[in-house]
């Protein structure tokens, strides 16, 4: 009762209230940031992972020794393993990608699946926004991405010419080869790298405007569990009884998602600084109440109150504010986690703005995935600190003598 009544200060004392609310709204902002920045890039982390790896595979299988003529047989092979969802031979090259609707071309990752394959693949299976992938084998024309089509002002039954270096032989050098497909199908895969560079041909067609006769540039390999790719290896590598080179997803993206987590522990030590400067301010202002309340607390002691029901008065008094703090961060960070786009899209309309580009972040919305063990951490270390706080002030207090305090007054 008395530490509630502390923390409603009279109006000579008010200055103890705002001290103690600039604590509360630095905790609650502390909480709250920490919970919706640490959800955004959890999201991050697992759209980009589930982007990368839904469109380029778990495990890829390269030829070690010769041409990847047997590629059918080796990915029947490493189909037969358990836990292997996906096996898809793939002849891939970089090619330049043009149209009569546009005068710039752009670059483009040209890639020739099986037509019975394509449909299946994570990152395009259900992400067609036009057009058809039925007959994708039979068509011989081009399955392109939404950002792609866009920059080349291109629909579904229009034509896509595609240009290579690596040509026909001719006495006269290589000579560059260009062809024009009809576009069959336009997807959206929703990461505006992949969307702006992916062109989809039937294997057969691939095979021969890259010279790959008979031949298969990789296997790639999509697993069921990609937790388990260690085991998977071995078992994998065991089947298809031949010399391969085999890398996985961890290998091609270390890079980009050592940096992702160096940039989520770095951010969130930073933040926890917002947290620390607010109990800060809990301790100063006990400090100031402490002394504003010495001739209180000289009474208290002469009716008998003991040093530690003094302490414990001015631990409820700062533990108060902290825990008050935290819960409404919480509450707060939790409601902003969960509508991080909508609040994104508000912003961008109020002040005609883009605070998301998708060119700059890869992807088209912003996510956001609220970990519990993100939650109990950040709810756990800001009680600590807050109760932490209140230990000197509180200790203070308790040790002043009653003949001391009532000479402060």
């Amino acid at each position: 009762m008395i530490a509630m009544r502390y923390l409603r200060a009279r109006r000579k004392e008010g200055y103890v209230s705002v001290i103690a609310g600039f604590s509360f709204l630095g905790i609650m902002l502390g909480v709250a940031t920490l919970i919706v920045v640490m959800s955004v890039m959890n999201g991050f982390h697992k759209e980009l992972l589930d982007k990368i790896v839904g469109i380029n595979g778990h495990i890829f299988l390269q030829a070690a020794d010769k041409p990847l003529t047997d590629y059918n047989l080796v990915a029947k092979r490493a189909l037969s393993v358990p836990g292997v969802d996906l096996a898809i031979p793939m002849v891939e090259g970089s090619a330049f990608v043009s149209s009569s609707f546009a005068q710039n071309g752009a670059g483009a990752l040209v890639r020739g699946v099986p037509g019975s394959d394509i449909a299946h693949l994570p990152g395009i299976a259900g992400h067609v926004k036009s057009g058809t992938l039925k007959g994708f084998a039979a068509s011989g024309g081009a399955a392109i991405g939404q950002r792609l089509a866009d920059n080349l002002n291109l629909r579904v039954g229009d034509k896509i010419k595609i240009i290579t270096a690596s040509g026909a032989q001719t006495p006269f050098g290589v000579v560059p080869r260009v062809k024009s497909y009809t576009v069959v199908a336009i997807f959206q895969i929703g990461m505006a790298e992949f969307d702006s560079i992916f062109v989809y041909l039937p294997l057969s067609e691939a095979q021969a405007f890259f010279n790959k006769d008979k031949q298969a540039s990789v296997i790639e390999i999509f697993l069921h569990d990609p937790e388990k790719i260690d085991a998977m290896r071995a078992a994998i590598q065991t089947a298809v009884q031949q010399p391969v080179i085999m890398t996985d997803w961890r290998q091609r993206n270390r890079t980009f998602f050592d940096a992702l987590n160096v940039e989520r522990n770095v951010m969130f030590v930073i933040l926890t600084l917002i947290v620390l400067v607010a109990a800060l301010n809990i301790i100063s202002g006990l400090i100031m109440l402490v002394k504003d309340k010495s001739h209180d607390i000289a009474i208290l002691r002469t009716m008998g109150a003991t040093r530690g029901a003094i302490m414990r008065i001015f631990l409820i008094t700062g533990a108060s504010i902290g825990i008050a703090g935290t819960f409404a961060g919480f509450l707060l960070g939790l409601a902003v986690a969960d509508n991080v786009e909508t609040i994104r899209e508000m912003l961008n309309r109020l002040l005609h703005a883009n605070f998301f580009p998708a060119e700059l972040y890869f992807l088209s919305q912003l996510p956001a995935i609220v970990d519990p063990r993100d939650v109990i951490s950040v709810v756990g270390m800001t009680l600590v600190l807050s109760i932490l706080a209140t230990i000197y002030p509180s200790w203070r207090a308790a040790r002043l003598d009653p003949v001391e305090a009532l000479r402060y007054e």
